[in-house]
């Protein structure tokens, strides 16, 4: 790895340490040149994995888009940043669990719509009014009662 100040080929691993939701290693570097320090994350990637849209296109995965649209859904509510870490760890552990190459926009959205229900449920109304484009009041409504009827069923 290159070093970001002096831009030397060569630097050496000084410490590495499993981050604390144990899915990515922070490693601290020195410059053989220049001895500067600096750190790196290495973290899980989802490799070759290919969406297909609901008019056909396909696209790479891409974790920025799903950060995004998630962060969209969580606007302005109280979620942790290791607790949106480990809901995006989820949501990519569910996607590798299906053991695909390929798959659809909408399998993508039923997997990122069971784990934001599980960690805020007003996120997840959210999330479902875009993704499932509610037509009117009413379709919001009839997802709101189930989201009711489950939790006076645990009560």
């Amino acid at each position: 790895m290159k070093c970001p100040i002096c831009y030397h080929d060569d630097t050496k691993v000084v410490d590495s340490r499993a981050s604390n939701d144990g899915f990515s290693i922070r490693r601290r570097r020195e410059c053989l040149k220049c001895g500067f320090r600096f750190s790196t994350y290495e973290g899980i990637e989802i490799l070759d994995l290919i969406i297909v849209k609901r008019d056909g296109r396909r696209e790479a995965y891409s974790r920025e888009k799903l950060i995004n649209g998630l962060k969209k859904s969580l606007e302005k509510r109280p979620i942790t940043e290791e607790k949106f870490k480990k809901l995006v760890n989820a949501i990519e552990r569910d996607l590798q669990k299906l053991k695909k190459n390929e798959i659809t926009s909408k399998q993508v959205g039923k997997i990122v719509m069971k784990n934001l229900k599980k960690v805020d449920q007003v996120a997840y109304i959210r999330f479902a009014s875009v993704y499932e484009s509610f037509k009117d009041v009413h379709t919001f409504q009839r997802e709101l009662n189930k989201l009711l009827k489950k939790r006076k069923q645990k009560i």
